[in-house]
């Protein structure tokens, strides 16, 4: 009888480690931001948010401190469905309309950038949890002003890139677009819409093209720029340092903007739940941050009903674990008596 109670004991250990398992099996929600060319948030971010180099980057910390750079792969709506110009006021477009993210939105011209140059290009955007989707380029018209906010109406109105489900490639969405003619410094602006979910992604990429004759003679009249870093893209092995300081949610998104009346995965993300001055819940917090923060990526096409199948499966377990163990004890009670 000892023998028997004692390898039930050991079968029950056996399934602590299958329900650690089955919580984390589950894709992630995506999240994500450009990199090629670097968008504002993946550049402060690569800066480091505590110290950052660049006068825009200390002034983004400024506004709304580090906590949005260490969540920079979610300047999300997680009800967006198309909605894009609609929900998202005039002036704030960077920050996709959050409060949270408000600092990417101040104007100046002295954001870190990308040299680009018209024509081919190929982009990349850094899916730390990745699904199927569309993206859509746009770029400023010429007489963009970046010490002005930035305004649907300052945008192209069609996209001059735009690809559904690009091919993924060593943790990035990589796909090419023709760059049109541009002199100067110019914004690009991103929008993910994902096919699986409402939710959308948004991202503001500071690019220069250099001058012209005819462009520096104009900013010879008007007030000169100041000089503009050169944006660096977050690196793997920092992505994977900073991941614990994250409060991005994969399995629900809160949200302080547009879409928070409605969410693409669940009513009360841990990601509000975090902005709410609480601690995100530790089995979630600790079953998602590999995959969503540089490890394993969740594959391309998964949805939150897989998640939800694992967190369910989970509970059979787990609920299964505790039946089991309650019985044992109670056989082994009778046997005492």
């Amino acid at each position: 009888m000892h023998m028997r109670r004692k390898a039930v004991r050991i079968s029950l250990l056996g399934l602590a480690p299958l329900t650690l398992t089955a919580l984390a099996v589950g894709p992630a929600g995506a999240h994500g931001s450009m990199t090629d060319p670097v968008s504002r948030v993946s550049a402060c971010f690569a800066e480091g948010p505590e110290h950052p180099r660049s006068a825009a980057c200390k002034a983004m910390v400024a506004a709304g401190g580090t906590q949005p750079l260490y969540d920079w792969n979610e300047v999300n709506i997680g009800d967006a469905a198309g909605r894009h110009r609609r929900i998202i006021p005039d002036g704030k477009l960077c920050s996709a309309g959050r409060d949270k993210y408000k600092g990417l939105d101040l104007p100046r011209a002295d954001w870190p950038g990308t040299k680009l140059a018209s024509g081919r290009h190929t982009f990349r955007y850094r899916a730390t949890a990745p699904h199927r989707g569309t993206f859509e380029l746009y770029i400023t018209k010429d007489g963009y002003d970046p010490r002005k906010p930035l305004k649907w109406a300052d945008l192209e109105a069609k996209p001059f890139a735009k690809v559904t489900n690009p091919t993924l490639r060593d943790g990035s969405y990589v796909f090419d677009g023709t760059v049109p003619k541009r002199s100067g410094r110019h914004l690009i602006y991103s929008i993910w819409q994902r096919s699986d979910s409402p939710e959308a992604f948004y991202t503001c990429s500071d690019v220069d093209f250099g001058r012209t004759a005819q462009a520096a003679k104009a900013q010879e009249q008007a007030q000169e720029l100041a000089p503009a870093p050169a944006a660096s893209a977050p690196s793997d092995e920092q992505i994977a340092a900073e991941a614990g300081k994250s409060t991005v949610d994969h399995s629900g998104h809160g949200g302080d903007g547009p879409g928070e009346g409605v969410h693409s995965d669940s009513a009360h993300g841990e990601s509000a739940h975090a902005e709410d001055g609480h601690e995100p819940h530790a089995a979630v917090k600790a079953a998602n941050a590999p995959a969503a923060q540089g490890g394993r990526l969740a594959e391309t096409g998964g949805d939150s009903s897989t998640t939800a199948l694992a967190v369910g499966g989970a509970g059979v377990l787990a609920v299964g674990s505790a039946t089991l163990l309650l019985a044992v004890r109670r056989r082994s009670a009778r046997n005492r008596a």
